[in-house]
């Protein structure tokens, strides 16, 4: 369960650890079927018995532990009680869903496990169609990612490619792309976001690279008043996809 923290143990055994009675009865809710549940009475937080026995009713294995075990176990500092292995279930692009006019989030070469997993959590809020992780420099199933998203890894659909790839599969299915760059002309809120459109945010320490500085790209800022330059690559996903929200929203609002 340690090595499970280190992503080369989870690429090489092909599972992941979900820790905490919230992220457990999303992932569970959403259909991920778990190989192992791990619990302590002792630790046990309130609501968390009723997910142990809706999981003792499936074919997963539930293990009691101590507290001594629970604690070397877990990942977090006051654990409640409750964490699951399941195997890494398949994050290839064709297993996004076909939805025209769609929103999308592309999150590309993010390198920090908590800024990917409150993407994450921004996307489910935003109701995104899905996130597009492109040149992955951490591993969606890092802990630490889980952690952050709260649960919403196991609501969004979700993907992991190759930034080419992910770029092919964007021209494929007409989805224009929206790059948010520092150094860019046309504010956010002036630009077009409704349609099938990609919300793209690069890493805070590279930004996004070449590739997606293409013509047919729409690149935007986010209006900087103070001395910083940028935002926190989460808190930009989330300032351009709740502008999109808001387009979509007067759309919907406005007669005929």
């Amino acid at each position: 369960m340690v090595k499970l923290r280190d992503r080369r143990h989870r690429d090489r055994e092909r599972r992941f650890v979900v820790e905490g009675a919230r992220e457990l009865s999303c992932a569970t809710e959403s259909g991920l079927a778990l190989a192992t549940l791990y619990y302590c009475e002792e630790l046990l937080a309130t609501g968390a018995r009723g997910l142990v026995d809706r999981v003792a009713a499936t074919a997963a294995e539930c293990q009691p532990t101590n507290r001594a075990v629970f604690e070397r176990m877990s990942y977090r500092h006051t654990p409640d009680g409750v964490l699951g292995v399941a195997s890494m279930p398949d994050l290839e692009l064709g297993r996004l869903p076909e939805t025209a006019d769609a929103l999308w989030l592309v999150a590309a070469g993010i390198e920090k496990p908590g800024n990917l997993g409150a993407m994450l959590r921004t996307a489910d809020a935003a109701g995104v169609a899905g996130m597009v992780v492109a040149d992955a420099a951490t591993d969606v199933f890092n802990p630490n990612v889980v952690r952050a998203s709260m649960g919403t890894l196991f609501s969004v659909p979700v993907a992991v490619a190759n930034g080419d790839v992910v770029h092919d599969w964007l021209d494929r299915r007409r989805i224009r792309v929206i790059v948010g760059r520092p150094d860019a002309v046309v504010d956010y809120h002036r630009a077009e976001l409704r349609g099938a459109v990609a919300i793209t945010v690069g890493s805070e320490h590279a930004g996004l690279d070449a590739r997606w500085s293409s013509p047919r790209h729409e690149a935007v800022r986010i209006p900087m008043a103070g001395r910083a330059d940028s935002l926190n690559a989460a808190t930009a996903a989330a300032v351009l996809l709740f502008e999109a929200c808001r387009q979509r929203r007067e759309s919907d609002s406005t007669p005929g």
